[in-house]
């Protein structure tokens, strides 16, 4: 059988780097005066086990209130020059023509656009005007896990083209400086900025993606998503997401196992989305791994935050620098709003 395979990953980031304590000291100098019990929630920077993140602009922007509009616009121009870069270089890494592309799959949560920013990618990167374009909004951290599994299909389908996989997440742009609760501290001490890009092909060498599977827990919309509000995207998701993880995530393998044909224990490569420290040792904890086989995880989170669908492809790109390929298993696992899980069967 024929499979898709990952050629390359290109990974972009915006250039305002701040350390976390820096965005803890800003953030607890802006609410001091309108948050009760401030200090006994700003913790929530400490136990995230951030180092540093990427914001699309300088802390200052985020102290005034901006419309909808604003931060559309901002959107569109920050996301197609992040989108750009990573695509360029995942292009440039798997040593890939423009004109070999066949299809693009872009992958977004934070921001609204239309044309959606593919179509402007196809300018920009000089790609076939008749490059299929596939758009997917709304998944959230799912997005990049989601992203991948349909450009493999959509890899199959086309044969001898290549199919681009861009992902971008400016999620600082979502930051509401009127809402005072919990969940918009815990999104500010959490989430950040960033774009990643794949190349997928039948033909090259890298990790085949073998197969996919997408499951929404009934009954769980409230878990984690947006609410619209008149200043754009207000966040929402709930303190219960680690322990939702444990409920169902084994249940979830044993099915995935049984559909994919294989041995969990056949499983060597573990690529998990960094929704924060809970939710990956919740992630170790169901899949009985050592803390070691998601060790990239926990680097992602330390050096960029949360970037939405785009953390799990920077935790992919780490891995794959910096492991052997040994012909096993692996498998690729994201939870967003729905409340959903994307898996991925590679074998690399």
């Amino acid at each position: 059988m024929t499979y898709a395979k990952l050629l390359s990953v290109g990974l972009a980031v915006p250039e305002n780097r701040l350390e976390q304590t820096q965005i803890k000291e800003y953030i607890s100098a802006l609410f001091c005066d309108e948050v009760k019990n401030l200090d006994r929630l700003m913790p929530i920077f400490d136990n995230s086990a951030i180092k540093t993140r990427n914001l699309v602009k300088p802390l200052e922007w985020y102290s005034e209130a901006h419309s909808f509009a604003e931060t559309s616009s901002l959107y569109e121009s920050a996301a197609l020059k992040l989108a750009e870069e990573a695509a360029r270089q995942a292009l440039d890494r798997a040593n890939v023509m423009p004109s070999e592309v066949g299809a693009i799959i872009f992958v977004s949560s934070t921001g609204i656009s239309t044309p959606t920013i593919d179509a402007k990618l196809i300018s920009s990167l000089k790609l076939s005007s008749h490059t299929v374009r596939i758009p997917i909004w709304g998944l959230g951290c799912a997005g990049g896990a989601a992203g991948l599994a349909r450009a493999a299909e959509l890899a199959k389908t086309y044969s001898g083209k290549a199919v681009l996989l861009v992902t971008v997440e400016l999620c600082s742009l979502t930051f509401q400086r009127s809402d005072l609760s919990k969940s918009n501290l815990v999104g500010t001490g959490l989430f950040a900025d960033g774009a990643a890009a794949a190349i997928l092909s039948t033909e090259g060498e890298g990790p085949a993606i073998l197969g996919s599977l997408s499951t929404l827990i009934s009954n769980s919309e409230d878990v984690m998503g947006w609410d619209i509000v008149d200043t754009g995207l207000k966040v929402r998701f709930s303190r219960d997401i680690p322990a939702i993880v444990r409920q169902y995530l084994p249940e979830l393998m044993e099915y995935a196992k049984l559909e994919w044909g294989i041995e969990l224990n056949d499983v060597e490569h573990y690529i998990v989305h960094p929704g924060g420290p809970k939710v990956i040792e919740a992630y170790i904890e169901s899949l009985k791994i050592d803390k070691k086989q998601v060790a990239e995880a926990y680097s992602v989170l330390s050096q960029y935050g949360n970037m939405s669908s785009s953390s799990v492809l920077f935790v992919l790109e780490q891995y794959l620098r910096s492991r052997t390929p040994v012909n096993k298993y692996g498998v690729m696992l994201a939870l967003g709003p729905g409340f959903s899980a994307e898996q991925v069967l590679f074998r690399w």
